[in-house]
């Protein structure tokens, strides 16, 4: 098949950028043509306000270039990863101009909220669900300020409006069920919505844990739950050592407590090759989230390297998460719970090398490369 994969990519790079690339990678191997198509939010510093906001609702350059390649080569189907904001809605419409069906993969929430995250004031906020126009964004400026949630806001109405959501894409992909569910409530066609997991390729390898420490993989901002994260390793006291590997606006916040505790080291980013290592010597990987999360890849990752996952019980961790089998849950936002959970671990040896063994098999029947490419082809093939 050719795919047209499409995706603005972030200023700092996440589980969506790795995701779209191992696809891409995996259905190279398979023997596809995959071409892509990319904008980068770093050209939003050469744009005017009005530009970046004009774009956001719909990008004429967007629709004109896409358009224009479409007709000059054929493609099965056009996979769009991220649209927002420079791509814009508008690549649906030029799929649809010269009839090429397109797949979506929702790896958030940006089509129902705002900010994408269904989180606001350290809590899950679900204000803006199923509004025409989700006018609280604008109360509480949740995207960057009143302005940007403006034009955010504007941008989900006008393509409410537009049926765009309805009649513009042939497939819809969620990351879990729970997910789905929560699309289908904002009203999407149910009948359009799939769930196909995030994988991980090339396979780490099983670990053995040997290493003695905690691992944090992420972004260390608010909705990661960073905060509870340090507060549960100021409880624990020297048990078990924390790397936090990552970056993001909270991280001076994880400097300082670095500085303060010595059970505590912030790596700052790594590379994909240095998180499979440290996955395969944590003895657990802490994933603290206070919003609901997609499918977060860095969790099936540990699944891969057989790393218990001490996780927050919240929206798609509760399913994914499944207790002494995969992993543990704590109740979220609360560190002395985090604490309690590290520390079972800790105390079980045995149960964890249970939950190391069981998490790979979940790895292997689940978010495997060849697992994910057949739901893949079925989906693609499936369209028409």
């Amino acid at each position: 098949m050719r795919i047209l994969s499409v995706h603005n990519r972030y200023q700092i790079g996440g589980g969506e950028d790795v995701c779209r690339e191992a696809e891409a990678t995996l259905l190279r191997e398979k023997g596809h043509q995959v071409e892509t198509y990319d904008d980068h939010n770093d050209r939003i510093t050469t744009l005017g306000q009005l530009d970046v906001a004009l774009n956001t609702v719909w990008s004429k350059h967007s629709y004109q270039v896409l358009k224009q390649r479409l007709t000059e080569q054929t493609f099965d189907v056009v996979h769009v990863h991220n649209f927002f904001p420079l791509i814009s809605p508008a690549v649906f419409y030029a799929a649809q101009a010269v009839g090429v069906p397109v797949v979506l993969t929702l790896h958030n929430y940006r089509l129902m909220c705002a900010n994408a995250y269904f989180f606001r004031a350290g809590q899950v906020c679900e204000d803006c669900m199923g509004k025409w126009f989700p006018w609280p964004s604008l109360v509480h400026g949740c995207y960057r300020g009143r302005m940007a949630s403006g034009v955010v806001a504007t941008m989900l109405a006008t393509h409410r409006a537009l049926g765009t959501w309805t009649h513009q894409v042939d497939r819809y992909i969620t990351l879990t069920e729970f997910t789905r569910r929560k699309f289908i409530q904002a009203g999407l066609p149910a009948d359009k919505i799939v769930v196909k997991p995030n994988f991980v390729y090339p396979d780490p390898g099983l670990g053995q844990g040997g290493g003695h420490y905690a691992l944090f993989v992420g972004r260390l901002s608010p909705e990661k739950g960073i905060g509870t994260l340090l507060t549960a390793w100021n409880q624990l006291g020297h048990h078990l050592p924390l790397k936090v590997v990552g970056e993001g606006p909270l991280a001076p916040q994880v400097m300082a407590a670095a500085a303060q505790n010595p059970a505590i080291e912030w790596l700052g980013p790594r590379s994909l090759a240095e998180v499979y290592t440290l996955l395969q010597g944590a003895t657990c990987l802490v994933f603290p989230s206070e919003w609901y999360e997609g499918l977060p890849r860095i969790v099936i990752e540990a699944f891969a390297a057989g790393a218990p996952v001490v996780a927050s019980n919240l929206g798609a961790m509760s399913t994914l998460i499944q207790p002494h089998q995969t992993g543990l849950h704590f109740q979220p936002r609360d560190a002395t719970d985090l604490v309690t959970q590290i520390q079972f671990l800790l105390e079980h040896p045995a149960l964890s090398q249970h939950i190391r063994q069981q998490a790979r098999i979940a790895f292997e029947a689940t978010y495997s490369a060849e697992s994910n490419y057949q739901q893949l082809m079925d989906i693609y093939t499936h369209l028409s």
